[in-house]
Order: structure tokens, then sequence, then C-alpha cells
């Protein structure tokens, strides 16, 4: 299973006034999971008093709506409390088990219940799953109110999602989880736990970051870390270690919890001699880092190789190496980023640095020779060249201009002076007549025009090839405008 596919953080939130789940044998992320919408963490942007569902809520209405955002960051738990809150039947169904005909079941349910006066949440898990077809279903039940429709997904609905949906339904963006919200995490499973985690300051830090924005994978690593602390009999700490000892786990959880988000240590004398706390090295021993979030068939594709190229363009190295190890720690294809540099060579760097082709085309036949790692330097060293060498987009733009101009100019023959006679018809016809040899001129230049017959004299047409100043275009510019000069002085002087 994917991350993508991973269900949403605390699958299910525990009915309002019910008792609090604290049962060993399940799940720690199902032992915390939210009872209110003020214990979701990290989604203030979309749940505070004056934002779209704390207004919704206020209101006691919700319309459709479309949950996007990154696994483990709330949206099954989300959707729960909204019908919790609002007195809404919540029905769930996911896009990946389910088909037409269950969803026929859910609606005609719902349409029951609306003829005696109740509503119903339609939860749709993985929602972009469903074709579109399947997705069509929806709009006759969203449009007449039988359901609500809350829809969750991972991917970006713009693309997933048709557009007769999309209309229908307001898109809100859950943010992954940032370290404070992981923090409070962390405090309350402490807290529910009775203990702290025994984690040095710097491994508590590296912790949240390999959690990675993701509520549930943190607290799974965090039942990790405990399971080896009790195998291996990690219950007192050093002094001064941040970590409260197995003898005040009687404390109330609150203080606990307190000194968790705080990361303030314990005092000295409440400290044993007990084995040390684990460090940064040893606890990536004890759990896995979570896999950075990276489809290459999904947005997060195109999100980071726009990054790369922008970076790039904005002569930033260390922002393009950085989003150059984003994609290959992703599983990327180097293949990939070796193609599309070659592109940036050309499109963006151009006749500024004419080597910036050379070394881009260099950079791919060595990773085809090395394969991975070691030819993985020869694309970095390949994008730091793109990203600090200087930039013209003259070329590309002048091919648009000259791709327009010949769609407008059809057929038109080169000028005669310029074609070949290679039969005495052609000669006669004036092929050839008056071509001037440009290396045998004075000046090894003839000042002749080359465009077709039929268009406007060269002083009055737009220029197809507009060099920069940027690095080697600047001489190039300056050669153009000397051969203008000349050409303007031959045809003065005949």
């Amino acid at each position: 299973m994917t991350p993508q596919d991973a269900p949403s953080l605390f699958d299910a939130a525990a009915d309002a006034g019910g008792p609090i789940v604290d049962d060993p044998t399940r799940p720690l992320a199902d032992r915390l999971r939210p009872r209110t919408l003020d214990d979701v963490v990290g989604q203030d942007h979309l749940l505070a008093a004056d934002a779209p569902l704390g207004r919704m809520v206020a209101a006691g209405r919700l319309a459709s709506i479309i949950l996007w955002g990154p696994p483990g960051c709330g949206k099954t738990t989300i959707a729960r409390l909204l019908a919790d809150r609002t007195g809404l039947v919540f029905e769930q169904v996911s896009a990946t088990f389910s088909g037409v005909a269950d969803l026929r079941k859910v609606f005609a349910a719902a349409a029951r219940r609306r003829e005696v006066g109740q509503g119903t949440l339609l939860f749709v898990d993985e929602i972009h799953r469903f074709n579109r077809a399947q997705q069509d279903s929806f709009l006759p039940y969203v449009e007449d109110g039988t359901v609500v429709l809350v829809g969750a997904t991972t991917e970006n609905p713009s693309f997933e999602l048709n557009g007769a949906l999309l209309s229908r339904c307001q898109v809100l963006v859950l943010h992954r989880l940032d370290d404070d919200a992981l923090a409070e995490l962390l405090a309350r499973a402490e807290a529910l736990l009775g203990r702290r985690l025994p984690l040095t300051d710097g491994a508590r830090r590296a912790l949240l970051t390999m959690a990675d924005g993701d509520g549930r994978y943190l607290l799974g690593m965090v039942e990790q870390v405990v399971g080896y602390a009790d195998s291996k009999g990690v219950t007192g700490l050093q002094e001064g270690s941040g970590i409260v000892p197995a003898a005040t786990a009687g404390r109330p959880a609150s203080t606990q919890s307190d000194n968790a988000s705080a990361g303030a240590a314990a005092p000295a004398e409440a400290a044993s001699t007990g084995p040390a706390e684990l460090d940064e090295e040893a606890l990536t021993a004890v759990v896995a880092s979570r896999a950075p979030l990276y489809d290459k068939s999904s947005e997060e594709h195109y999100n980071l190789i726009s990054a790369l190229h922008k970076s790039m363009r904005g002569s930033d190295p260390d922002a393009a190496l950085y989003w150059l190890a984003r994609m290959l720690a992703g599983g990327e294809d180097p293949l990939y980023i070796a193609r599309r540099l070659v592109r940036f060579a050309s499109e963006d760097v151009g006749m500024a640095d004419p080597g910036a082709l050379q070394m881009t085309l260099a950079a791919w036949d060595t990773y085809e020779r090395l394969g991975s790692p070691e030819g993985e330097l020869a694309i970095a060293q390949a994008v730091v060249y793109l990203a600090t060498a200087p930039k013209s987009i003259s070329v590309y733009r002048g091919l648009g201009r000259a791709m327009k101009l010949a769609r407008q100019t059809g057929s038109l023959m080169p000028p005669a002076h310029i074609l070949n006679a290679p039969t005495r018809l052609m000669k006669e016809l004036g092929y050839g007549e008056g071509y001037q040899y440009d290396p045998d001129t004075p000046e090894g230049f003839s000042g002749a025009d080359y465009m077709p017959e039929g268009l406007p004299p060269r002083e009055q047409r737009e220029r197809l090839y507009e060099p920069t100043a940027n690095g080697q275009e600047r001489r190039i510019r300056e050669r153009l405008a000397y051969w203008d000069d000349l050409r303007a002085k031959l045809r003065s002087d005949n």
C-alpha cells in the first residue's frame, strides 16, 4: 500500500459524549482519535471560527466539499466530526472497494431519511479513484440535497475529478502537519502513555522530521519506540536528558504533556541512572523514515520538476540541487531529469551560453554509462551549470515568431538569387542570378536579403531573433548590429 492509499488520520472519531478509548490493544492513532473539531491539529485555516468549515458548522449547514490533502492530515476525522456537529447521518464508502451498486444503496437510504427530515453526509474516501461515469452518478443527489458529499483525495482535484462534480463542490486544501502540530500529537501520545519517549532532544526533533507531516505515521513510530524501550528495559534515563523517568509515571498526564510539548528537562533530582535515551542514530535503527510522498504519475511529479526548472531559471543552485535530490530520493528516473535538463539548456539558456547544451548532453551520456548513484553526480553538475549560467530565451521566442510567420505566409518561394541552377532552364528563369558568395567579398559579408520575396523590406519587418545582453549573446548582439550598419552602407554605395 502506498502512502497515498493509506486511510486518513484517525480512521474514526469517537461519538460525541462517548467514553475515551483507552484500550492498549488498539493502535495508538485510534486511541488518540479526536472527539471534537477543536481536537484536530494543523488545520486551523479550515476549522477556525472565521474559516470555511468553521462558518459552516456555526451556521449548522454544510455544503458539499472536497478535502484535498496528503495522507495522515485528518480528512476522514474531519468528515466524521462535521457530520456529528451538524446532525447528519454519516455514510462512508471507499472508491477503492465500492461500485455503482453500492452507491445506489447509499442514495436510496439517504432518500428515505430525507423523507423523515434526516440528512446524510456521504464521505467518499479516495474519490479520485472513481471513474468519470461513477463521478457523474453523484450529480443529481448532490444537486437536490439528498446527500452532502464530502470527498477525500490525495490527488489534485483539477486533474482527477470531472468539471461537473467540481462545480457543485467547494475544494478545501488540508495542509501536511507542521512541526508544531506533530509536537502536539506527540505530547498527547506521551500523556496517554503516562511516559515520555526515551529520546534525546535531537532524536525527538528527528522523529518529527521522519514523520514528514503525517500524524498517523508519527504515532506508529511512537509505538515502535515504546516497544523497543520496553523490550530493552529503557525506563530510567540519565540526568538532564529531558525525559520523565519511570518514577514519575503516576503524575497527572497534563503535567507530562506540558513537559513533552515544551521539551523541558525533568528536575535533576527526579532522574535515575538507568540506560540512556536513544540518540538520532539509534532512533533510525529502531524506526524507518517515512518515504517522501512522490508518485511519478501524480501531480507531485510535475510539481517537483517545475520547482527544479524554475529554481534553475531563477539562478538558485541551492534550491535546484534540493529539488533534484527530492526527485531522486522519490525514485524519479534520472534519465527523465536528464532529458528535461537538455530542454532547459536550449529553451532557457540558449545562445547566452551554448556550452550548456553540450554540458547537459554529456551529463545524460555519463549517467547512461555509469548508472546510479555515480552517474547522478554528472546530472547534479549539469543542474549547477544551468542554474549559474546566463539565461536567454531569445532562440525560443525567435522560433515561435518564425513559426507564426511561416503559417501566415504560406508557400512563398525563396528569392531566386539563392536558388541553385543545375539546369539550363533554371538558369534562364533567373535561378542563382546575382548571388554573391559572402567569403569572397572584402568584408566577408554581402548584405543580401535571404527572406522570401513578397515580405516587407527588412527595415519594416519584425526581427525574429533578438539577442539579449546576457552572456555570449552580448557579443552576438554587437555582431548583428555591426552587420546591420554594414548592410546599410553597402546598399547606399550601390
